[in-house]
């Protein structure tokens, strides 16, 4: 029984890992919006195609534009980080 615990702890810490790298990509592609990057970039094309569905998704059920400043990443880092404490909290438990 413990093996098994111990497997889906392992594979609990790989999803948080996960998840705190796309934070910090859309953290990364949020910034990047400031400065106006060259679109043909292949680092800003690879960053907004992996941002941009999460984007979307909030998009479609929350009005995010205010005064022509997107709130979309602030939702989904903010989602994502209670996500994170409720699966670390779920794997101490176990």
């Amino acid at each position: 029984m413990s093996i098994l615990v111990e497997i889906i702890q392992g594979l609990g810490s790989i999803v948080l890992g996960i998840i705190n790298v796309y934070i910090w990509v859309i953290i990364i592609a949020a910034l990047l919006s400031f400065v106006n990057p060259d679109p043909f970039n292949p680092i800003v094309q690879f960053l907004y195609r992996i941002t941009n569905p999460a984007y979307m998704l909030v998009r479609r059920y929350v009005r995010t534009n205010f005064n022509g400043l997107d709130l979309a990443p602030l939702i989904i880092v903010i989602g994502l980080q209670v996500l994170l404490v409720l699966l670390s909290a779920l794997l101490r438990a176990l």
